[in-house]
């Protein structure tokens, strides 16, 4: 093959790209920044090979999505504008699974297997559990569909799985689910990378004729591959092959998917002969967003180092702001978007970031008092997610007992024991005898109408209500949420699952008792208890009050969301330490990097514009506490931001706090103490810093992680 690129396929392309495009001999890692071409890239590079009179059938294409091989297929039958017959382009998953349709009995499957989605395998999960005689609040569905699924992803079957007490009876629950799924001809989304991995390394024939068919392997968003795909490439890249790779290790974000930035360091290490090339041109961002993205990203010390550029404007400094608190912080931004519209921008074109979900709530309540258009990129309004419509569930039949969505949702989440059977009985019951759900199940339990174990699980839900009930008259409003969370035990069963899901969910609920803190009733509902006027308000901002698809609307995502993505006007909320980078990341091996990539990430989705702030105070748990701004905004050169209307906030902040690590501080409190907190719980004292109204304690708490306290305002006590 030709080391030259078509001239009709090289116009258009930076000298670098165009070397990428034209490489002909050995592996090859091309490195990109944000919006750098590298779709252009592998779309030519492809198109190329089909000029040089390679064989469509010999190449093999790994986009990342299916949206994305779509994409490709179409742009390159443009280019080239001949058929792309015999070529595979696809996931990773719908190309192992083409594999395996066609190697069925060399893969030992049946020939008409079924694929379980998602959905389908918790299902299939729950009638194995039932089966087995176990308990679902004992081992939760959900984390047994994690434990399974993260164990394909590193390739091991329940033999291979490490030993572990803990994990015992969820590896035999592993072994029992395969051979479920055996028998029924039944392959979930990890399974078809697995089989096809597994059947290409132990059949040389079948390996040997994929290794020489395949000349020509392609495979984007490098960084964000797992192990079992790692493998998968380097299996079926033959001696001869020309393995293809691109990746921008600085955007690997996906680390609690399985996702593995140091893919592309091994690349280089295990593929002999790899070259390099970098693209480092950026054709979205101005030198000043930049700049700061290289400044930032450049503290990390695990990745490819590279340094974006552009031919583009200079652009507007950086505008960092503070706020007294998110209430504050939310009007400000809102103020900006109303000042952008005015001057002739659109909604559309603005974007606010967050590290959590939570955060999304008080920003949609500033948006929705001045009837700005909203949506939530890729997740719900916070008033219709399923925790908080949990939590609600409860105090909803506390106040009405007829309500039977509350009824269904509140017996259901954590589950109570009363299985589909159970609720099933009750329904017909309420239906028969024309009572609500609630008064059918209280019924049903006075008269023993049920056998024992669906009498003990129902009696012990209507218990709960009734307790949840009588704990709570009298209490303020955001102390009836406190008590009312606490009795459902709503978060100790997410906290069980000790995922990334369920610890956004339990912030969720956290914000939701923030909420209750800042709710003022409308002067027109004096006649309505302030819990009926909040569940009220919670039902009136639920529901369908997003802006359609089509409509000119800002943008609410979380920083993870918005990769990808594009727009003129970007605002970063909450940059503060403990909020971001997150709290349980700092303490993670590789976490602290990992979010500094998702700093980057955030950066470099603005085009023009760039607004950061963060709040000198944030309600946590329903109590405020004192922010510290984010290390990584004093990651960024001074000379980037623009801070002349923030009165020498950041500027002080900027000054280091004289530490303090003696052995007496602030009193009572010594290094190594064990204290207590009314929220955070039990913790240890194991740092010090700043002096008289200003000095802080770090604590390490046993449930919650590391947090600063400032010492005047926490309610700490020595134990």
């Amino acid at each position: 093959m030709s080391t030259e690129t078509a001239p009709h396929l090289s116009e258009g392309l930076s000298e670098q790209q165009a070397e990428a495009v034209a490489h002909s001999d050995g592996p090859l890692l091309v490195v990109t920044g944000p919006r750098s071409g590298k779709a252009r890239v592998l779309t030519h590079r492809i198109a190329n090979f089909v000029s040089d009179d390679v064989a469509p059938w010999r190449i093999l294409a790994l986009p990342f999505t299916n949206k994305a091989a779509t994409e490709m297929q179409t742009r390159i039958q443009k280019i080239i504008h001949a058929p792309t017959r015999g070529m595979w382009v696809g996931t990773f998953h719908g190309l192992a699974h083409k594999f395996l349709r066609l190697h069925w009995q060399e893969a030992g499957l049946q020939q008409g297997f079924q694929i379980l989605d998602s959905a389908d395998q918790y299902r299939q999960i729950r009638r194995l559990l039932k089966n087995l005689g176990l308990d679902e609040t004992q081992c939760p569905p959900k984390d047994i569909q994690w434990f399974i699924n993260n164990q394909k992803d590193f390739g091991l079957r329940p033999g291979k799985v490490k030993k572990d007490p803990a994990r015992k009876e969820y590896i035999s629950i592993y072994k029992a689910y395969e051979e479920g799924c055996e028998r029924a001809g039944l392959v979930d989304f990890g399974e078809l990378l697995l089989r096809c991995y597994e059947t290409l390394k132990k059949n040389d024939a079948l390996l040997d004729h994929y290794q020489n068919r395949f000349k020509h392997l392609l495979v984007d968003e490098f960084q964000d591959t797992n192990e079992i795909q790692y493998q998968w490439v380097k299996l079926l890249s033959g001696p001869e092959s020309s393995t293809f790779v691109v990746g921008d290790d600085d955007q690997s974000i996906y680390r609690w998917r399985g996702a593995n930035s140091e893919n592309m360091q091994r690349f280089q290490k295990d593929f002999a002969g790899c070259r390099l090339i970098k693209l480092e041109q950026n054709y979205r961002s101005t030198k000043t967003i930049l700049a700061a993205a290289n400044a930032v990203i450049a503290n990390n010390q695990q990745r490819l180092s590279k340094e974006l550029w552009t031919e583009g404007e200079q652009g507007e400094p950086i505008t960092v702001t503070s706020a007294y608190d998110e209430y504050e912080e939310a009007q400000n931004i809102v103020s900006k978007i109303t000042s952008w519209k005015t001057q002739g921008g659109s909604f559309s074109d603005t974007a606010v970031l967050y590290r959590s979900n939570a955060q999304s709530r008080v920003l949609e309540e500033a948006l929705l008092q001045l009837n700005i258009p909203y949506r939530v990129y890729g997740g719900m309004r916070f008033f219709d997610r399923a925790e908080i419509k949990d939590v609600l569930s409860y105090l909803r039949l506390v106040v009405h007992k007829n309500d039977d969505v509350a009824f269904e949702r509140s017996s259901n989440m954590p589950p109570k024991g009363m299985g589909a059977k159970t609720m099933s009985q009750i329904r017909a019951f309420a239906k028969e005898h024309n009572l609500s759900l609630f008064s059918a199940a209280s019924s049903m339990v006075q008269n023993q109408e049920l056998a024992t174990r669906a009498f003990t699980a129902t009696n012990g839900f209507l218990n709960l209500i009734h307790k949840i009930e009588t704990s709570i008259d009298g209490l303020k409003l955001p102390e009836q949420f406190e008590k009312s969370i606490e009795l459902s035990g709503l978060v100790p069963f997410l906290k069980s699952k000790k995922t990334e899901k369920a610890e956004t969910k339990i912030e969720n609920i956290s914000e939701l008792v923030n909420a209750a803190h800042g709710y003022r009733p409308l002067i027109d509902e004096d006649e309505l208890s302030p819990l009926q006027s909040f569940i009220s308000h919670a039902a009136l901002e639920s529901g369908d009050n997003q802006a359609a698809d089509w409509e000119d609307s800002v943008q609410l995502m979380t920083m993870h969301s918005a990769k990808g993505l594009e727009f003129k006007l970007i605002f970063i909320s909450g940059m503060e330490d403990g909020l971001f980078p997150h709290q349980r990341s700092i303490l993670e091996p590789g976490g602290l990097e990992e979010e500094r990539r998702l700093c980057y990430v955030a950066i470099t989705r603005s085009m023009q514009e760039l607004v950061i702030s963060f709040t000198e105070q944030r309600m946590l748990h329903g109590v405020y506490h004192h922010s510290q701004p984010s290390r990584f905004l004093f990651e960024i050169p001074e000379n980037l931001i623009n801070e002349s209307h923030q009165l020498g906030i950041l500027a002080r902040a900027r000054t280091p706090i004289k530490k303090k690590n003696t052995a007496q501080h602030a009193g009572a409190f010594k290094l190594g103490q064990r204290v207590q907190h009314p929220s955070f719980g039990d913790g240890t004292i194991i740092g010090f810093e700043g002096d008289g109204d200003h000095a802080r304690a770090q604590v390490n708490f046993e449930n919650e992680g590391v947090k600063w306290l400032v010492l005047g305002y926490a309610k700490l006590k020595l134990m």
